[in-house]
């Protein structure tokens, strides 16, 4: 089993810049992984405060929750991550969507196309979970893939758990210079084929492997 080493170390302010030229594509990448219908000018434009005639309210919605969760990520990148923290991404994520938003879900829920049935979350063991992965002693990079892959198995909410786990990873990511998390269109259907076998068997190194080749990006800087 390899070490995940940091792809990228770009400073505060360059990670910043490319976190803010980027985010657009990451909010798109968060609507494919919801299979969404809307393309990636149409999330642009929308982006630019223009109406997209075609798309629908709950897309328009959600691209807009996504948006507004990447600017608090942006203003709260030096906050330390917890529970409450993550409550808060997913806030801004699932607003108007869910049963609730912000809050640990009460509830059973499953998920489309496998038998996995996800616990309860309980705050206490969510605290310590996410803990573990925080002061281990892997890279920042392999840490933000681990936690994105916890959240999105793990189901804390009663909506937006991948988008919230993506922008998690990203906070991760963003505050140690280490680029970006984003799935490309063309690799989003291996990446669904591979989430949809990590929910099933519990094993999350081969779907880790591809997301450290496929999904990590940044600027080389000399």
């Amino acid at each position: 089993m390899r070490n995940l080493r940091d792809k990228y170390n770009m400073t505060r302010e360059q990670s910043i810049f490319f976190a803010k030229k980027k985010w657009d594509e990451n909010i798109y990448c968060g609507m494919r992984m919801e299979n969404r219908n809307i393309t990636f000018p149409q999330t642009q434009t929308i982006l630019n405060g223009v109406n997209v005639p075609g798309v629908t309210l709950d897309d328009i919605q959600a691209v807009l929750n996504m948006r507004d969760a990447w600017r608090y990520l942006v203003a709260t990148v030096d906050e330390p991550i917890s529970a409450a923290y993550i409550c808060k991404l997913n806030e801004f994520v699932a607003r108007n969507e869910a049963l609730e938003w912000g809050v640990l879900r009460k509830g059973n829920v499953g998920i489309s196309g496998t038998d996995y049935v996800p616990p309860i979350p309980v705050r206490g063991e969510v605290e310590e979970e996410l803990n573990n992965i925080l002061i281990s002693e892997k890279t920042n990079t392999e840490k933000a893939i681990i936690t994105f892959l916890w959240g999105a198995r793990r189901q804390l909410f009663w909506d937006g758990n991948k988008r919230t786990s993506l922008l998690l990873a990203n906070k991760i990511l963003v505050a140690g210079g280490n680029g970006l998390l984003t799935i490309t269109e063309k690799n989003m259907a291996e990446f669904n084929e591979l989430l949809v076998e990590y929910y099933n068997m519990g094993n999350m190194q081969v779907i880790k492997e591809f997301l450290y080749e496929y999904a990590i990006t940044g600027i080389d800087f000399v």
